[in-house]
Order: structure tokens, then sequence, then C-alpha cells
């Protein structure tokens, strides 16, 4: 009867494991293997060395690509809960409840615009001819057009646009699942509305939180799209020059080593959600 029933549970997780090892382990295998060749002339040495990443640590253009990705990644995953939460909490507490169905679709509007439309748009709202600069040059604000597009303000606010709507959904899924009277608890004991959100609200959406934060970091990291029309070449980051070493050089090895490196960082950015979650459920 044991047997059975294994039988009968390893054919229920056969599809997704088969799934999992074709398009992720196997290719994560070759990236990683691929990562320890070596490439002479137009010719790819396979082999065991760590040449690509002794070059990836040694030549500074290469790291600063990788520090720059990092960077503006923990930036549009502070501002975005910072903005998020705000939004989730009007939708969850303050909209009455047979409006917040709309108020959710108008949040995830954006959505049903395709990505590089987005960013696009974006660049003609920052251009020197945008809406931001005609707005502040009529005002009278400024007397000459600001450098708003090519740049890392740029890129953040592009990515932060399409952030904020995914973490409002985590965060906000999480509001409305919290019984009301734990907050009228904390208040009925004498605590204050902010104290009530401090050590009671707060503590139990932080799984919503770190769910839309870690998907925002995992997301933000690897894109290609927005920085390369909203930041332009001013400031590469890693993805931008994998698809140098990619579309150029044909340097595949040296590629491979770059996003094992990105892949590093969003297996610790999991591993230090995932921690922070588990002790908070204790």
């Amino acid at each position: 009867m044991a047997r059975s029933e294994t039988i009968r549970g390893w054919g229920f997780v056969a599809p997704a494991l088969l799934w999992t090892i074709a398009f992720f382990v196997v290719p994560f295998g070759v990236m990683a293997a691929m990562s320890l060749a070596t490439l002479e002339g137009r010719e790819l040495i396979w082999g065991f060395s760590f040449q690509n990443y002794a070059r990836l640590f040694g030549q500074s253009y290469l790291l600063r690509a990788i520090m720059v990705s990092l960077e503006i990644t923990l930036t549009v995953t502070i501002v975005s809960v910072l903005l998020a939460y705000p939004l989730a909490w009007i939708i969850a507490y303050r909209v009455p409840e047979r409006w917040q169905r709309l108020a959710l679709l108008l949040a995830i509007l954006p959505f049903w615009t395709s990505y590089v439309v987005r960013s696009y748009a974006w660049l003609l709202v920052l251009s020197r001819e945008g809406v931001i600069n005609q707005t502040l040059l009529g005002l009278g604000v400024i007397a000459e057009p600001l450098t708003l597009a090519s740049t890392r303000l740029a890129t953040v606010t592009g990515f932060v646009h399409f952030f904020v709507m995914l973490l409002t959904l985590t965060i906000y899924a999480n509001l409305v699942q919290l019984p009301p009277n734990y907050r009228r608890a904390a208040v009925d004991l004498g605590a204050s509305s902010w104290q009530a959100f401090r050590h009671v609200i707060l503590p139990l959406t932080l799984p919503g939180i770190m769910t839309g934060a870690f998907l925002t970091f995992v997301l933000c990291i690897g894109d290609y799209i927005t920085p390369q029309i909203l930041g332009g070449n001013n400031e590469l980051t890693g993805p931008q020059i994998i698809m140098v070493q990619l579309g150029r050089g044909a340097n595949f090895p040296l590629a491979a080593a770059m996003s094992i490196v990105l892949m590093g960082l969003v297996t610790l950015a999991y591993l230090g959600a995932a921690r922070w979650l588990r002790i908070d459920r204790l």
C-alpha cells in the first residue's frame, strides 16, 4: 500500500520535476561549465579554468557593471516597497470594499501594455522635449531643459513604475487577510495607531513584503530592456555587458561567468529573505 502511494506521489511530481530539470538544471549546468571554459581566438576550449572569473573581478569595468546592477536593484526594491505599502494600505483599509476591485484594476492597468512600450513611454516623458521638461519650462521653474533621460534616475523610474504594481498586489493580499480584531485589540491594550502598525500589522505583513521584494530583486537585476532604453550606454549594467560579450565578441565563457555571478547574488537574496521569513513565523 505504501509503495503504491509512493509511486502515485512520484507520478504527480514527475511532470514538474522533469520540467525543472530540462529547463533549469540542465541549462544552468551548461552555463556553469561554459563559465569554466576558455576562448582562444574563435575557438572554445572546454576545461576547468577560473580565468573568466579572474578577469571579471580583475577588470574594473566588468566589476563596475555588476555593482551598478546591484545598486539599481537595491534602490528600486526599497523605493518600490516604500511606495507600494501605502498604496496597498489605502486600497485595503480606506477604499470601500465594493470599490476595491476597481482600485486594484486601475493599479495593475499598466500591466496591460508591453514592457518595451512602457519603457519608451517613459523615455518620451523624461526626454529634453518631454512632458516634465516642458512643464517646468512653462512654469518658469527652470531655464534650460534637464537631462533626465539616459540616466540612472530614468532607469530607476521605469523600474519603480513597473514593480510598485507587483508589490501592491502582494502586500494587499496580506493586508486583507489580517483579521481587523488584531489592530483593535492592540489599541484597546493602550497602543497608539503607530505602535499597532509597527508591532502588529507590519510583522504580519512581512511575508507579502518579502515575497514582492524578492520578485522585484530577481526581475530587476537580470533586466536588459529598461536599462538599455532608459539608461542608454552612459552607465552599463551587468545584463548589458553580457549582451555586449555575446553580440560583439562572442565571448560566451565570460558572459556565462557574469551570469553565474548574477545568479549567485539572486541566491544570496533568496537565502536572506527565506531566513528572515522563517524567523518571523516563530
